[in-house]
């Protein structure tokens, strides 16, 4: 499928729009003192199915379509947006945008001439419309009655099935003219089990810029299933932890989280232009142990934080942040990439038509070392084994940050133990990284449904990351009686 004349035919023709009407109303804008101006149009169809004991209580499908407009003068920004496309939002927009100048200059006509096709690192069909509404029902029952019957002991069931399509156009002063079709598909699932008046959740999910097909495979389904089973019978078994310091190994996949989050954040490129992040004045420094490389990688086929374009139409790239523990490079989108006299590293993206570009990760993780996960237990007297994070906060200027492990255990002379509940990791990025003593040789990422927010914007990403050691960190929990 060519994809840029599909989103055309979209966006533009389906709308009474051309081309030629883009390339005009830009070069109108920009007869005014501004630097920059850039056009996007969305159009977003979303699906999502939720059934919950047993009962279908969502059925929720959604089109919404809309436009934005961006323009910067400097470090003012000017944005408007409509949630309708026409010729009359798009000059009211535009109009609105603009109003960061006033003055009016001579400029010489420009052509869109970064016409091409990009990469595509994902299919660029409709997952909504490859099965019918009846077949996704029977999906979510056979779902719940696999469930129940693996265990007697659970007492509810609730499985999700979300899906969407988001076509998008971008058009620039700086001759981009680019255009991606974005498919998700998303399951989740969580299981209440109670045994002995004791009642505990497990959760897992599954998710990517893939068909519904792999989804609808049993042998990645039941895992799933298989995987909100298991972790709710583990928190059955958990025990309290005592709170101090303690050295940690952190599993591969998901925990790249704390990665993201503690560091990937501090590697955007608007926090270190205004010098509050920790990692600000720190270009070719060491700041992590030697052992740590961190690569941000939007070309990641099928994977959920990928894209074929960023949000502004640059082709996304394999970024390296970090090369054995040197900071050698920063997340940057078009604007700060102007204002800092660099280029944009393919990260600008934002939440929809209505939020303004932002530099942001897309899959963000580390390169695998050589130990073995078994090793690092090994090495340990006594610590954690953090294998899962419900989630975490992280203070960009400080670096400082909390994480609530979902599926730890107790390390005690080498060997893994006993399961353990309401244990926090708390400590400060820049710090955590200098400490990494053993890097593992299993690389993984997680399974697609992380969700990252900033400035009030919340965007599909991944993150991935092999087994590390961590010597020393401080462990907060509840004191074993």
């Amino acid at each position: 499928m060519d994809i840029l004349q599909n989103a055309k035919e979209v966006l533009l023709f389906s709308n009474n729009l051309t081309e030629n009407d883009i390339q005009k109303e830009i070069n109108i804008a920009m007869s005014y003192n501004i630097d920059f101006i850039d056009l996007y149009l969305e159009k977003s169809e979303t699906e999502n199915w939720i059934l919950d004991d047993r009962i279908i209580k969502t059925g929720y499908y959604n089109i919404s379509q809309g436009l934005g407009v961006r323009t910067f003068l400097g470090e003012t920004r000017g944005y408007s947006y409509a949630d309708i496309i026409n010729i009359n939002s798009l000059k009211e927009s535009i109009k609105k945008a603009k109003n960061i100048s006033s003055f009016r200059k001579n400029i010489k006509l420009n052509y869109f001439n970064n016409i091409k096709k990009n990469h595509c690192v994902y299919i660029s069909k409709n997952p909504i419309e490859e099965y019918k509404q009846f077949q996704k029902i029977s999906f979510l029952k056979e779902i719940d009655k696999y469930i129940r019957e693996k265990n007697a002991n659970i007492i509810q069931v609730i499985v999700q099935l979300y899906s969407s399509l988001k076509t998008i156009l971008v058009a620039a002063s700086d001759g981009t003219f680019a255009a991606d079709m974005r498919p998700m598909v998303q399951l989740r699932i969580s299981v209440i089990l109670q045994i002995n008046n004791k009642i505990e959740q497990g959760n897992a999910g599954i998710g990517g810029r893939y068909s519904y097909r792999v989804l609808f495979n049993p042998k990645n389904w039941k895992k799933i299933a298989d995987e909100a089973i298991r972790i709710a019978l583990i928190n059955l078994k958990s025990i309290p932890l005592s709170a101090g310091l303690m050295p940690v190994v952190l599993g591969s996949g998901w925990p790249g989280v704390l990665l993201h989050e503690a560091v990937g954040h501090g590697l955007e490129g608007d926090f270190n232009r205004k010098g509050v992040s920790n990692f600000s004045q720190k270009m070719g420094k060491l700041i992590a142990s030697p052992l740590c490389t961190v690569i941000d990688n939007g070309t990641i086929k099928d994977k959920r934080g990928s894209l074929n374009i960023d949000d502004e139409g640059t082709e996304t790239k394999k970024n390296i942040l970090i090369e054995n523990g040197k900071l050698v490079g920063y997340m940057l989108d078009k604007h700060n990439a102007f204002l800092m006299k660099k280029k944009s590293t393919g990260n600008g993206r934002r939440e929809s038509y209505a939020h303004i570009p932002m530099p942001r990760m897309t899959n963000t993780y580390m390169l695998p070392g050589n130990y073995e996960l078994q090793e690092m237990i090994s090495s340990i007297q006594k610590g954690i084994f953090a294998v899962n994070f419900n989630g975490g906060e992280v203070d960009i200027t400080s670096g400082k940050f909390v994480f609530v492990m979902s599926e730890a255990y107790l390390i005690e002379k080498g060997k893994v133990t006993k399961p353990l509940k309401g244990a926090t990791l708390i400590g400060d990025g820049p710090s955590i990284m200098k400490k990494i003593s053993m890097v593992g040789n299993d690389l993984s990422f997680d399974l697609g449904i992380g969700i990252c927010g900033k400035n009030g914007q919340n965007i599909p990403v991944g993150v991935g990351q092999p087994s590390l050691k961590i010597d020393e960190i401080n462990i907060g929990g509840t004191k074993i009686k």
